[in-house]
């Protein structure tokens, strides 16, 4: 072996080790990825949609991140003790656990207090999905914690850190520049985020603040803009045809 691929070390951002004889560990590892793959999402979103809230989440997702490793920096808590695996870095706080308790906690937030969803006409069914996303954001955090427990990238201790940080964090990150701001408008929230959309560089580059003028983000009235031009459109074929 040459002395170039002895220095060499793998990168644990997609190098995932399970028990390929449970299909368990298997789900986990691939579930336990998703963080990462968010990343992604969140560019996609922020160039499509110009939304101030997604790029606002992506900003405190990726500050959750920055805080993450300094934090491992200066405690320096090592992995769990395991022959098999051969990890790098230091595992207090866990950043997968982090990542999805901020994630959760700041979109459970935001359908709470400000987003409102499509009325099937019922409103049973109105509150029945709500608690659905709930629920599914929170098992979703939960899973990718247990994964990292499973997998025994983490103790339960840095787990349980992680979440509890990530938590914390997107509660205090949506309340500061979202609730408050939406609530308080003559705050100095409410005017932080006003000279940012009106900034002259977010006005070139069409950022908006959908949930500032529509419950839904702008999503309803975009359907129906395009539903009426999409109506208009197969009318004036059907004429034609008929001439």
């Amino acid at each position: 072996m040459t002395d170039l691929a002895t220095q060499r070390i793998s990168l644990d951002l997609t190098h995932v080790l399970y028990d390929p004889s449970s299909d368990t560990s298997l789900v986990l590892a691939l579930l336990t990825l998703s963080p990462i793959l968010l990343m992604p999402a969140y560019a996609v979103l922020a160039v499509y949609t110009r939304e101030l809230t997604i790029i606002n989440m992506w900003t405190g997702q990726l500050l959750s991140e920055g805080l993450n490793l300094a934090l491992k920096h200066i405690f320096k808590q090592e992995r769990p003790v395991d022959g098999r695996l051969h990890l790098n870095g230091y595992g207090f706080p866990s950043s997968h656990s982090q990542y999805m308790g901020y994630f959760s906690a700041f979109l459970i937030c935001h359908v709470y207090f400000r987003h409102r969803f499509a009325s099937t006409g019922s409103i049973v069914f109105d509150q029945l999905f709500r608690i659905v996303v709930y629920l599914g954001l929170a098992a979703w955090c939960a899973i990718v914690a247990y994964s990292r427990l499973n997998l025994l990238y983490h103790t339960p201790h840095q787990v349980k850190w992680g979440v509890m940080i990530g938590l914390v964090l997107g509660v205090s990150h949506y309340v500061c520049t979202e609730l408050l701001s939406a609530k308080f408008p003559d705050s100095m929230f409410g005017r932080i985020r006003f000279a940012i959309v009106n900034h002259p560089i977010s006005v070139w580059l069409q950022l908006r603040d959908g949930w500032g003028v529509w419950a839904d983000g702008g999503r309803g009235a975009e359907w129906e803009q395009w539903r009426t031009e999409w109506l208009k459109q197969h009318a004036r074929l059907a004429g034609k045809k008929k001439t």
